[in-house]
């Protein structure tokens, strides 16, 4: 699969059928009502951003946030937002958007957002900035079920209905269900699950997806099982001792700032308290960008990678 971004020709060439307004749309553990659509919206991180791209919504926005401070911005990504500025390269802080006149804030929390920080729906609500947060983050201010696919169409739903395009996203979820059961066509049929970890950070402790977190959707739809499934958060920490009892049997790279994929991947390999990890004695490792290892458009092609490793692994 390649995922495109639909050219703002093209848009206006063949407008949808207007949608009626007011409309109401879940929002974690919040129902928000809109008026009309946004019209100067903020995402923040790479993976929301191309979420509002991947819908046409480049004219409705004024810039976004979270990106070249965490340096995961692509060059597949760059030509696509050089006509939008970055208003923070981290976190955003209140006055930025209110800088921005923005009236619509994409983010979820740890993705632009800390519960009981400065930034939140709560914060901004006074200033007319309504925000809509990220599915796969609701774990941090409510009980919800492990990460699935769901969570990414129910983002992608909600954004349509937001900006007056659910047909538009309706077309979205519908060509990435077709093109996720493909990508599924490459992962082992009627194989017991390959172990894998997920490496995203850290060497005193490493920073790791758990059972809420997009990672172990994509590795159970490859045909492997995330050996934190267990883990009840989304993305945090671990000991090593808890990765080298479970065994991986392959290792997921998450590549991105400062520190390289393969720097991460030789620290691993050069570590003698890994030496009996299975991942690391075979050399089991496979990469995938940030940008589609975090919620967004590249988690259907990134199954795909994942499920050509896992067959790999598993001969």
């Amino acid at each position: 699969m390649t995922f495109r971004i639909l050219p703002v020709a093209f848009l206006l060439a063949a407008p949808a059928a207007a949608q009626a307004f007011p409309v109401t749309v879940q929002s974690c553990d919040r129902e928000i009502t809109f008026e009309g659509a946004p019209e100067r919206a903020v995402s923040n991180d790479v993976n929301l951003t191309e979420m509002m791209l991947a819908l046409g919504l480049r004219d409705r926005m004024v810039g976004y946030t979270g990106v070249s401070g965490w340096k995961t911005l692509d060059e597949r990504l760059r030509a696509d937002v050089e006509t939008l500025p970055e208003l923070s390269p981290q976190y955003p802080g209140r006055e930025v958007l209110l800088g921005a006149n923005a009236d619509f804030y994409f983010a979820g929390w740890n993705y632009g957002m800390n519960v009981g920080g400065e930034v939140t729906p709560d914060t901004l609500a006074p200033f007319g900035i309504s925000v809509y947060e990220l599915a796969e983050s609701c774990t941090h201010v409510m009980e919800k079920p492990k990460a699935s696919f769901e969570d990414l169409y129910a983002d992608i739903r909600n954004l349509g209905t937001i900006f007056g395009v659910a047909e538009r996203a309706e077309g979205l979820v519908a060509d990435w269900r077709e093109d996720l059961a493909r990508q599924k066509g490459a992962a082992r049929n009627g194989a017991r699950p390959l172990r894998v970890f997920v490496y995203d950070s850290g060497e005193d402790t490493p920073f790791t997806a758990g059972r809420y977190a997009m990672p172990t959707a994509l590795i159970e739809a490859a045909g492997g099982v995330n050996v934190m499934d267990d883990f009840e958060k989304s993305w945090a920490t671990v000991g090593w001792e808890e990765v080298i009892a479970r065994d991986p049997e392959m290792i997921l790279i998450v590549d991105y700032g400062e520190v390289t994929a393969a720097q991460k991947r030789e620290f691993l390999m050069s570590n003698p308290a890994f030496a009996d990890v299975t991942a690391v004695r075979e050399d089991n490792f496979v990469t995938l960008d940030y940008v589609a290892a975090t919620p967004g458009p590249r988690n259907i092609e990134a199954v795909g990678v994942l499920a050509r490793a896992i067959v790999e692994a598993g001969e």
